[in-house]
């Protein structure tokens, strides 16, 4: 497909963001279903636009209805139309006629996915959702990642280990681990990569608190806290209590009652697709196996966790891309929904109730559970999951990983968000490309692909698209995270500052993985989890504490929340987009080399010229690109709107300016 416009700036315009959309029955802005929606668009004055019409989709037959035109502000010409909310997520987009326009005309539509010179199918249609949204605090909530591992040791736990150095008795590393001093290289190829074990805790994050506080966190979210035969923990051997080498049940209470007292939430994570081999469920369903075969000894008795898994008639089972220290849980078994999914003894309730308080679940391969071959019990589990959930804490949040296109999981009904790999992480990485070989998501070229920031639009743009607007403010924008390389390894020197940036002025929550702020390097995720570089100086690669922490006060504006996101400009080395909301716009450049592009009148909103940058990294001038201002009829310098923006390297400038100009009735 084909965009009809090179200039995303000149382009049409719409979102599901309260700019551009109007509604909701209880004053909150939710739509149920029956409830109608007042949807805006606006188009370049002098573009030709006379008519405007809103395609919907009903029962999947389209229905066409004309828009009003509200009038005209600022270059703009703003159009009203209504969406009903005829089934649970509404799709529409807009076919614009120009004056032009004849028999035989090209068309020109507006989807979430730019605009078109030709009809296109309905993937990419904007969409309302009559399912509940998530939480209020969510949506662009700073979020930070810790592997507990990895983070910090307790002083009890450092003067333990001081203390078993010097022959005392102390703290002890379980049978399956390879011990490491904090200060050691991370072993991140073989066999001992999950095995070697650097002894953080859940006391050490609590110790550390002021450190998330000052860098703005709103949100910590924990890689599991299950006990486990490994570092990560994906490989629970049981989800009813918190690893006792992390200092138990109590460390979690004593962490999120100290972290709320600071106004911080946290949610945990969750594996609903496996379970560990060493799992107590897995250990008794193998046994009954066993007895059940004729092949072990003891009791004669059946265990109920046999239906809990995919097991074949030669006791052979399936397992998380057939490691077989992840045996992959059965959906289908009713058991085993009752243990995990519902009512108020599930694992998915215990911990989000007192005493432990959890906030809200990340749910590892969220896109994998419930799905093998012709079975699908994916929707169904997270729908039941999402009830639950809620019913234990009703502003809970639900993310859920998926590292490609998995839109159709993301509809507002199960999941309030999702990780952003495949629309933010991979698209930043090819933009900002080195050229190193790192791990990319395990594409076989070993290296993300450099492409020009028209391919970062196309690609963010595609795998936005059909997201409904309230699921795009909850979901994870990452740069990084424990699973992938580091930015600053695989970016060009300087890009990591310029990804962050993009991070928290983009749609969605900016999730800083521990470590960022120091420019820690990794070339896969297991290298990647690096013990933070607490008092060893030396270890700090660039201290970007100070950019964070500028990122985390400036992400307060409910612009770069909640705003409209509109594009003006992505060429070759440059991005340049805009934050709005009535009261505020917000102007964004990314540079990611030395560059220099000529503006055209138009492009940029008003109230450009002159203003201060409310954040800076590297160095970007803005100017008006007639360098002799002509005077106005009042003698006061005048330019006609075009540019001059200029970078000396990467950069990434952010401006505050006035609201958008809006019309009469708007």
């Amino acid at each position: 497909m084909i965009p009809a416009t090179t200039v995303p700036g000149l382009e049409a315009h719409h979102d599901g963001s309260p700019l551009y959309v109007h509604g909701g029955h209880d004053g909150s802005g939710h739509l149920g279903l029956g409830d109608e929606a007042r949807v805006r668009v606006r188009t370049r004055e002098g573009s030709g636009v006379v008519r405007v019409w809103v395609r919907t989709v009903e029962d999947a037959e389209p229905r066409f209805a004309p828009a009003r035109h509200l009038g005209a502000a600022a270059g703009w010409d703003w159009w009203e139309g209504r969406v009903r909310v005829h089934n649970p997520v509404a799709r529409y987009r807009f076919l614009l006629e120009r004056e032009h326009d004849g028999a035989g005309s090209p068309p020109a539509w507006l989807n979430a996915a730019g605009m078109w010179g030709h009809d296109v199918p309905d993937v990419a249609d904007f969409r309302l959702t009559a399912a509940a949204p998530g939480p209020g605090w969510a949506a662009g909530a700073v979020t930070y990642q810790v592997f507990p591992d990895r983070f910090a040791r307790s002083t009890e736990r450092a003067l333990a280990e001081s203390a078993a150095a010097e022959g005392a008795s102390g703290w002890a590393a379980p049978d399956w681990a390879v011990p490491a001093m904090w200060g050691d290289a991370v072993v991140h190829e073989g066999p001992d990569t999950p095995r070697q074990l650097f002894g953080g805790d859940l006391d050490g994050i609590r110790e550390h608190l002021d450190h998330l506080e000052e860098l703005g966190v709103e949100v910590l979210y924990l890689t599991p806290i299950f006990p486990a035969r490994s570092n990560h923990r994906y490989d629970a051997s049981t989800f009813r209590h918190v690893d006792p080498i992390l200092g138990g049940d109590s460390a979690l209470v004593r962490l999120v009652t100290a972290c709320h007292a600071r106004g911080i939430r946290v949610i945990g994570d969750l594996t609903a697709n496996h379970t560990g081999d060493a799992h107590e469920w897995f250990q008794r369903a193998a046994a009954s196996r066993a007895r059940a075969d004729g092949t072990g000894a003891g009791a004669t008795s059946s265990a109920a966790e046999r239906d809990y898994y995919y097991f074949g008639p030669d006791g052979t089972y399936e397992a998380w891309w057939g490691v077989p220290s992840l045996p992959k849980l059965d959906w289908a078994s009713l058991a085993l929904r009752g243990e995990f999914l519902e009512g108020p003894g599930s694992v998915v309730a215990q911990w989000l109730r007192e005493p432990y308080r959890l906030d809200g679940w990340r749910l590892d391969v969220g896109n994998m559970t419930g799905r093998l071959g012709a079975v699908d019990h994916h929707t169904d589990v997270f729908r039941v999951l999402r009830a639950t959930a809620l019913a234990a804490r009703p502003d809970a949040l639900l993310i859920a990983e998926s590292t490609n296109d998995a839109s159709a999981d993301f509809q507002g009904d199960t999941f309030h968000g999702s990780m952003s790999y495949a629309s933010l992480t991979r698209p930043l990485w090819g933009w900002l490309a080195d050229g190193i070989a790192v791990n990319y998501f395990g594409a076989p070229s070993g290296r993300p692909p450099r492409i020009p920031a028209e391919g970062f639009l196309a690609q963010y743009r595609a795998f936005s698209a059909a997201y409904p607007w309230d699921v795009r403010l909850r979901s994870l924008s990452a740069i990084d995270t424990h699973d992938t390389a580091r930015a600053a390894t695989a970016m060009v020197p300087g890009g990591q500052q310029v990804a962050a940036v993009l991070a928290f002025t983009l749609p969605g929550m900016p999730m800083v993985f521990a470590g960022d702020e120091f420019g820690l390097e990794g070339v896969n995720g297991e290298d990647s989890r690096t013990p933070m570089p607490w008092d060893a100086p030396e270890r700090v690669v660039a201290d970007l504490r100070g950019l964070y922490s500028r990122l985390g006060r400036l992400r307060d504006e409910p612009t770069l929340r909640i705003g409209s996101l509109r594009w003006l400009w992505a060429r070759g080395d440059l991005l340049v987009f805009v934050r709005e909301l009535p009261e505020a716009t917000f102007l964004v450049a990314a540079a990611r080399a030395a560059t220099a592009v000529a503006l055209p009148a138009g492009v940029l909103p008003e109230g450009w010229p002159g203003a201060e940058p409310a954040l800076a990294v590297g160095r970007l001038v803005l100017e008006p690109a007639d360098a002799r201002p002509r005077p106005d009829a009042q003698g006061a310098a005048a330019h006609d709107g075009a540019a001059r923006l200029a970078a000396e390297g990467p950069a990434a400038v952010v401006w505050r300016l006035a609201g958008p100009g809006l019309p009469a009735e708007g």
